[in-house]
This record gives C-alpha cells, structure tokens and sequence, in this order.
C-alpha cells in the first residue's frame, strides 16, 4: 500500500509516518521542504498513491489547501482527515475553516474518513505556558479534554489502513479538565506562584466554549493523561 502523507514532519505527522512505515506501508511525505516537494497553496501535482493522509494545517488557508490536494487525487482509493472536535459548533474563524475542508473531502467525490480530535496535549501546554508568563494569570472560563497526540496517532494509522468510514466517532483525552485546573497543574510542575484571575469569554464563541461544544462525552478516549504528559515535560 502507498501512503502519501502530508504534515508527515509536524506534531501529528512525525509519529504517524513512523507507524505506517512499521506497518509495512510505503509512505511518502508531502511537505515544502523535503519528500515530495510541493506547496499546498498552489497547484498540486497528480498524487501518485493508494491513500492520502491529510495532516498539514495553519491558522490561514487550510480550505484552499484542501481543495487542491483533492484535485490531485484521482485515482487515490482512500482520503484521510484529521479535523477538530467543535469543527460545527464553535463560531471561530479557524474552526469554521476546517468544516469547509470536511465538507470539501465529503463532495469530492473520493471513499474518505474524517476524524475530529481534541486539542493536543502539547497545544494546550503552549496555551497554559503562554497564559502563566504574565505575573497575573487570566483564566478563561472554559473546559478542555485534551489528547495525547500518540492516541491520535495511533487512531490515524489504523484509519489509514483501513477501509474508508466516513465520520468516524471523535477522539479526545480520558478526561474533562476546568481551565484553572490546567493552569494550576501547569504551575505546580514548573514550581511557579501566581494570581489567577476568571475572565469570562465573550461573544458566541465564549458561549459556545461554556456549554462544552468543543468537548466530546459519547466519542472515542486515549489513554495518555495531562498529567502523565505533564510529568514528562
């Protein structure tokens, strides 16, 4: 089975390039830099493979991107998408972007399987880090339910290969964690103090962060913790 992989050298893509490889697939990586060289945000040449896993993503641009990957893909068997949980329930700019990729693979007209996940533990660690900088930490009041980006890995790659299947159910961490909670694990385990104020989120976003939209209850679990993650940092 070929594989082509894009975001292969990313967070995500850097362990599931590996465990292709170690399943017996050939796997080529798509990126700007190396493997097969090509930038998304322009034409994309006809993609030569039996599956396509589409990993890459930004801030900006990702709808475009998807849609010229798809536009190479004839005669591709299988496409691969790694989404985010809240994708059609949280009025974000960005959020909004990657529906528009999910339904774009959805119309292409190629067998596909779209995965939504929940933020990475390692984004979440730049969000609490980045919040704990300031001498008084604000607190958005909101909940999270971060994955270990190995469960999503590993999700990814038995998706890869098998069969196409659609929607799949989500994938998130085994727990639901208050925001303050994950400040507070974050500054105990670097050893720092500091005043934590709420700060209430505005706006249908902040509302749709409240009633829990970007979390999933009935949805798939890993098995790595925050703190586990944590404790290895």
């Amino acid at each position: 089975m070929k594989i082509l992989v894009t975001g292969g050298t990313g967070t995500l893509g850097k362990h599931v390039v590996p465990s292709l490889r170690a399943a017996g697939a050939e796997v080529i990586v798509l990126s700007r830099h190396s493997g097969l060289v090509c930038d998304l945000l322009t034409e994309v040449p006809k993609i030569d493979a039996d599956v396509v896993v589409h990993l890459a993503g930004g801030q900006k641009g990702d709808d475009i991107a998807t849609r010229n990957l798809l536009a190479g893909c004839a005669g591709v068997r299988h496409f691969v998408y790694i989404s985010v949980i809240g994708a059609d329930t949280v009025p974000l700019t960005w959020l909004r972007t990657k529906l528009a990729c999910e339904k774009a693979v959805e119309s292409s007209g190629i067998p596909f399987t779209i995965l939504r996940a929940a933020q990475f533990h390692d984004l979440t660690l730049t969000m609490v880090r980045g919040l704990a900088k300031l001498p008084i930490v604000p607190v958005p009041g909101m909940r999270l339910q971060p994955v270990d980006v190995r469960d999503v890995a590993a999700r990814i790659g038995e998706l890869a290969l098998g069969e196409p299947a659609g929607q799949v159910a989500d994938l998130a961490g085994p727990a639901v964690y208050e925001m303050k909670q994950l400040v507070r694990d974050y500054l105990t385990t670097v050893g720092k103090r500091r005043l934590t104020v709420p700060v209430r989120l505005p706006g249908k976003a902040g509302k749709a962060y409240r009633g829990g939209q970007n979390l999933t209850l009935d949805g798939d679990h890993g098995t790595h913790t925050w703190e586990e993650f944590l404790a290895a940092v």
